[in-house]
């Protein structure tokens, strides 16, 4: 499977265009049933691997998920996250800032939201989004009362370099970082948009503001590119994973997941000699007649 993740792995922004990537690449693999059968596969090595992660309690998984409206962050998240152990992973959703949140740093509201060691944690939308919105609405920097001083013509860029910097961090504290950025074509969007409309099961998926932002596509486009050329590491690599089929997406995350997490060489505890003597003993107790 690492084969299959390599074309999307993106380890260095410094020759990174989106142009290079397609929306509707599926890797070489012909059938949604084949991507079913692969994926089956990799959601059982994920199982297996957080069993892992959770009895060994050192390491920890963080998965951030970036993307344009209706590119499938929510199901992807759902099939591939589908056979873990709930007690070992939470999902985080970050929306509009609330005053409090707007009243710390940026990255605030993201750090309480970390996942402790043993645990994998799963951002739906990040700190990024400080790159991406906020960079395509200048106007909300407004509202996050940043004194004028520091709200130079330099800010994306130390706003990358203070991202970088607090993932190298989070990597140096045990915490594996993967970034999945869900590239859908702005046409498979539309179809989208449409189905949620046609599906009244689906309506309320659907706001004015969807449309108002991908009339933004462009812009939107031209800011991922500069997130992903500025922040893409050995030790927190993007993803660029095409998304107009969705069972493709979703075995590509799941692939990288598994990847990483093997890459860990993570091992269930052993017990000492000691230890051993105690287990023993309380096996003898537990097999006495009448215990």
């Amino acid at each position: 499977m690492r084969g299959l993740i390599k074309p999307f792995r993106v380890t260095s922004g410094r020759r990174f265009q989106l142009e290079d990537f397609s929306p509707d690449d599926t890797g070489g693999i012909e059938s949604k049933d084949d991507a079913a059968k692969l994926l089956a596969r990799g959601v059982e090595s994920l199982c297996e691997q957080q069993e892992k992660l959770y009895a060994q309690g050192t390491w920890a998984i963080l998965l951030i998920f970036q993307a344009m409206d209706a590119a499938g962050k929510d199901s992807t998240i759902k099939h591939v996250m589908s056979g873990i152990n709930p007690q070992g992973c939470q999902v985080s959703s970050f929306k509009a800032p609330s005053a409090e949140e707007l009243a710390h740093d940026f990255l605030w509201r993201t750090t309480l939201r970390l996942p402790e060691r043993g645990h994998i944690g799963v951002f739906n939308r990040s700190y990024y989004e400080e790159v991406l919105v906020v960079r395509v609405h200048p106007e909300i920097l407004g509202a996050q009362r940043l004194p004028e001083k520091v709200v130079s013509k330099r800010i994306w860029q130390e706003r990358f370099e203070d991202i970088a910097g607090f993932e190298r961090h989070l990597q140096r504290s045990g915490i594996a970082v993967l970034k999945f950025f869900l590239h859908v074509s702005k046409d498979e969007q539309k179809k989208r948009f449409l189905e949620r409309l046609d599906t009244p099961s689906k309506n309320w998926k659907f706001s004015l503001g969807d449309v108002r932002e991908r009339g933004l596509w462009r812009e939107y486009m031209n800011a991922y590119e500069d997130m992903i050329r500025h922040t893409a590491t050995p030790d927190a690599p993007w993803f660029v994973v095409p998304a107009d089929h969705k069972w493709f997406a979703r075995l590509v995350v799941s692939a990288a997941i598994v990847d990483t997490m093997k890459k860990l060489d993570l091992r269930f505890p052993t017990v000492d000699g000691k230890q051993k003597k105690t287990l023993k003993a309380a096996e003898a107790a537990l097999r006495r007649k009448g215990a």
